[in-house]
């Protein structure tokens, strides 16, 4: 399409008019048996986990890692980055793979619309994906609120774990933003319906459930991990889990389907996995550790995404997700565009199509903490500069010499005009890099470090902040921790993605800041520490006007406004 043109397609118009090959077809292309995988439909599979034992002797391929600078409203594109580099591996002869995470109906149904990549760097089928896919999320949910459900028929039957009501960590989900369920009272209604007591909703990508799908390696991790869910505390004060309920059988069988990932494909028929989904700014935010491992099993290079910036996704793939994997990027693609450059600048989403030199040199300073962030784990990279229509020559030219200026690989990428045609520079640039930059990959702290240390070096290493500040809760949180020995966790540290710290007013590279944390939630089943920070909410709300009021469905079926 050239940017000439006065009409431009709805991402969901270009998804709809695309030729998709018939799933068996992507499955033999990836070498795949028909024993190792079932069809959802015409487009959709599930690949079984036990394909990674038969291909446990085969050498992984390369794992490439996609981030980016802070988001604003402006967008980055990172996914369409994603599956538009994918594609442009395959143009220049690379046998590439692509794993990402699984859109939310929260944010789909709320701010951003669908989630499946743009223009024409899309996986399909769009409207499957972005909707209820293969029922992983519905799975999900369901097994959570099981447990809220025996955890409270627990209490009413006579409470033989002497659980204290008021000290359950375990609250009910809900797939969808909505505000009002952030604190709720359950029970009311006399004996026969329950213990009143105070509850919550999270999002469906909060629980941590979620978390342990995407981060186990078989079935059987997955059962222990659910056992191990810290559920509550009983009246002396002890911890009380899954296991003690002993229903982790019945939450692993409402999830023995949802484990295998799914096999789609991307516009140009590129595999693609998209498995898993937990939000970036609130849990790990990346795609399935068994996706990510089948992909780079079955293909010589997988490319994956890591949510929001390099500040949230990357820094949580490479503390936690690489550990839990056993696995390691070989090199990191940071996408960076124009428009939110000069947002980080200083500048209006109403300003962003005039050319601001000025505005575009104030926001590199985003750019560069989150470049010094990648050489801090020891990781090559390469900038992607994400082009959007109403990017200047003279704009465009300013931000190479930059990167050129100051040694970083870069290149232009036009995968959401050109699809994988227009990511071949880039493709190039990521497959040299990799071959010739040295790669000395190491996490940012130890887990045998204290909490605080961990915590500590991930807010001067990776957010350029001066320190960290508990509450009180936290305080008490903290010597809990470190008495029933979840202390040798990696930490989750839930943050605004707008912002370096954790004000989202606070945009390019603040400087001089203190990183609060509220409170600490023990998730040892997933086996890591959440860190609440700022204000960041773990049920999110609706916005004024959300994107649900542009989605329609027409006479044939056909999804309208969902990008």
């Amino acid at each position: 399409m050239s940017e000439a043109s006065n009409v431009v397609k709805s991402d969901i118009e270009i998804a709809q008019n695309a030729e998709l090959e018939p799933i068996g077809k992507i499955a033999s292309k990836l070498g795949l048996e028909d024993t190792d995988w079932e069809p959802y439909g015409r487009y959709k599979a599930k690949v079984s986990v036990d394909t990674l034992n038969k291909l446990k002797n085969k050498p992984d391929g390369k794992v490439i890692l996609v981030t980016s600078i802070n988001p604003t409203p402006a967008g980055e594109g990172k996914s369409t980055v994603t599956v538009g580099l994918g594609q442009a591996l395959n143009k220049i002869g690379k046998n590439a793979v692509i794993a990402l995470r699984e859109p939310s109906l929260g944010p789909t149904m709320g701010l951003k619309g669908g989630a499946a990549g743009g223009g024409y760097a899309q996986v399909v089928p769009m409207e499957d994906i972005n909707l209820h896919f293969t029922g992983d999320f519905h799975a999900i949910t369901t097994a959570h609120n099981a447990l809220a459900a025996f955890l409270d028929n627990h209490i009413q039957q006579g409470n033989p774990l002497a659980i204290d009501p008021r000290r359950i960590v375990w609250k009910r989900v809900l797939d969808l933003n909505d505000r009002a369920l952030r604190h709720v009272i359950i029970g009311l209604g006399g004996k026969t319906n329950g213990v009143p007591r105070e509850d919550g909703f999270d999002i469906t990508v909060a629980s941590e459930i979620m978390a342990i799908l995407c981060l186990s390696k078989d079935l059987n991790d997955l059962k222990t991990r659910l056992s191990n869910m810290l559920i509550a505390y009983n009246y002396e004060g002890r911890p009380v889990f899954v296991r003690d309920l002993k229903v982790e059988g019945a939450l692993t069988l409402l999830l023995k389907d949802a484990i295998h990932p799914n096999l789609v494909q991307t516009l140009e028929n590129t595999p693609a996995f998209v498995h898993g989904g937990p939000f970036a700014n609130i849990a790990h935010g990346c795609n399935s550790v068994l996706a990510t491992k089948l992909g780079a099993k079955l293909g010589d290079y997988l490319v994956t995404e890591a949510g929001f910036g390099a500040d949230l996704g990357a820094e949580k793939f490479l503390d936690i997700t690489t550990r839990a994997g056993h696995f390691k990027p070989s090199v990191v693609v940071i996408v960076a565009t124009i428009r939110a450059l000069k947002m980080h600048g200083g500048l209006t989403k109403e300003e962003l199509k005039h050319e601001d030199i000025d505005a575009l040199a104030r926001g590199m300073e985003n750019l560069s903490c989150h470049i010094e962030t990648i050489k801090s784990f020891g990781l090559p990279y390469v900038v992607a500069i994400n082009h959007f229509i109403f990017d200047t020559d003279r704009e465009v030219a300013y931000l190479k010499d930059w990167c050129a200026a100051n040694g970083h690989p870069v290149a232009l990428s036009k995968v959401w005009e050109q699809g994988g045609e227009g990511g071949t520079e880039l493709a190039a640039l990521v497959v040299d890099t990799i071959a010739h930059k040295e790669n000395l990959f190491k996490p940012i702290y130890e887990l045998s470090d204290s909490v605080e240390d961990k915590i500590q070096k991930v807010v001067t290493k990776v957010y350029g902040g001066n320190g960290i500040e508990f509450s009180s809760k936290a305080q008490k949180q903290l010597k809990s921790i470190q008495q029933n020995g979840w202390d040798k966790f990696p930490v989750c540290i839930a943050k605004t993605q707008y912002s370096l710290s954790d004000d989202p007013k606070l945009i390019g590279r603040p400087k001089d800041f203190t990183i609060h944390i509220r409170e600490l939630k023990v998730s040892a089943g997933a086996g890591f520490i959440v860190v609440m920070t700022g204000s960041v909410l773990t049920m999110p709300g609706l916005p004024k006007h959300p994107a649900a009021l542009n989605m329609d469905v027409d006479d044939r079926g056909k999804a309208i406004g969902l990008f």
